[in-house]
């Protein structure tokens, strides 16, 4: 939108470890309103549909079309498997030149007037009009404003990537997202392009310190706890290398903490995990990041041009500055006020759908199985989509 900004990376290169992001129609929006789409469209195969299996009896207990469902537009659900790697280098390369500046760890924030100190690990200290927390469940910006800490409830997540190379015929799996159910325990396998399958193990995770840090173990534990899946699951847990498999445990920002809380203070705000760290059972963790970029640019970004506009650069004197950075202070206030009050109750929907999906899909115990596999599959499985029917706008 023509106003400059500066991202503080405390990596010392872009950080593009991790495997995946399940992409819904929502991200899509979000992606297209940034101009970028299109390019990673070509890269990501469209998925046809769900299909949901329990473990235990391994039937399907629920499938579902992506591209025949029709949303509140009348048209198809858009969902792809984008890569993690491609999707922040295609974002960073849009960026002028210097926007992200590397190794710069934010330690410390201060006021100063109008503005922001931030301090950072190398002893530097930077000055700014707003100050956006998108640093993720850890974030300092949100202890700033005195959020609560994300709270770790229990599971944990074990994720890997399978890859075929070039001189294999690839993985055969199809264009659907599995999801499988049973025994306390949820998984999925999403393929991203005809040689690569991203999947995840989810389970209460009693055991998770034991074997966190060995992929050999993790690899081996998936192996022994998926039941009765389908064909071709069992290939690609193994087809998958130990350098691709990662695990951890589970936290979320108990929902009414986040109405309750303060997610903007005066020119600071908070976004994607920072902001609403969630469980990942309806894969909404990337898309709904995406879409407070969006929303955040289009509020801060007409507050911001209004200002640019209204004052221009010229000052007859030091009380004429001192009046239009007030009120420049002030647009930037209102400015982040909307952008929380329209973030807030989506924030709060879906932390509080995607904890309680998670909670009855892993539950445990015969009877409960039953009622999930006949009555509640179905349900779940369209509740992805429905929580996937949002627009976030243009900018």
């Amino acid at each position: 939108m023509g106003l400059r900004s500066l991202v503080l990376e405390s990596s010392d290169s872009l950080r593009v470890t991790g495997f995946a992001f399940l992409t819904w129609a929502n991200g899509w929006k979000a992606l297209d309103a940034l101009g970028i789409g299109d390019s990673i469209r070509q890269q990501h195969e469209l998925l046809q549909g769900l299909v949901a299996t329990s473990t235990i009896s391994g039937l399907p207990t629920a499938q579902i079309s992506f591209t025949n469902a029709q949303g509140k537009s009348g048209e198809g659900h858009e969902v792809r498997s984008v890569g993690r790697k491609l999707l922040l280098e295609t974002l960073g390369n849009e960026l002028p030149l210097g926007t992200i500046r590397y190794s710069s760890k934010v330690v410390l924030i201060e006021e100063d007037g109008y503005s922001k100190l931030v301090h950072l690990a190398d002893g530097s200290i930077i000055k700014t009009k707003v100050l956006i927390g998108c640093d993720g469940v850890n974030s300092v910006v949100a202890k700033w404003l005195g959020l609560p800490e994300p709270t770790f409830i229990g599971r944990a997540t074990i994720r890997g990537l399978a890859t075929y190379d070039e001189d294999e015929l690839g993985h055969g799996f199809g264009s659907s997202f599995l999801q499988l159910f049973g025994n306390g325990c949820r998984s999925g396998f999403v393929p991203c392009n005809k040689k690569t399958v991203h999947w995840f193990f989810q389970y209460n995770s009693s055991i998770h310190e034991k074997i966190e840090e060995e992929p050999t173990k993790l690899k081996q534990f998936v192996l022994n706890n998926l039941g009765k899946p389908p064909k071709g699951v069992i290939s690609i847990v193994e087809k998958t290398g130990l350098e691709s498999i990662i695990s951890s445990p589970l936290r979320t920002r108990w929902p009414w903490k986040v109405l309750r809380g303060d997610i903007n203070k005066r020119n600071v705000c908070v976004a994607g995990d920072a902001l609403h760290p969630m469980t990942p059972d309806l894969g909404q963790g990337a898309c709904s990041a995406l879409e407070d970029g969006v929303v955040l640019a289009r509020c801060l970004g007409q507050a911001l041009l209004m200002s640019r506009e209204q004052t221009g650069s010229i000052f007859d004197s030091d009380k004429d500055k001192d009046k239009d950075e007030e009120e420049e202070y002030s647009r930037i206030e209102e400015g982040l006020d909307r952008f929380a009050k329209e973030r807030s109750w989506r924030s709060f929907e879906l932390i509080t759908t995607s904890y309680l999906m998670g909670s009855i899909q892993q539950c445990s115990g015969k009877v409960f199985n039953i009622i999930r596999d006949k009555f509640l599959s179905p349900y779940l499985a369209g509740m992805l989509l429905k929580k996937a029917e949002f627009d976030c706008g243009k900018l």
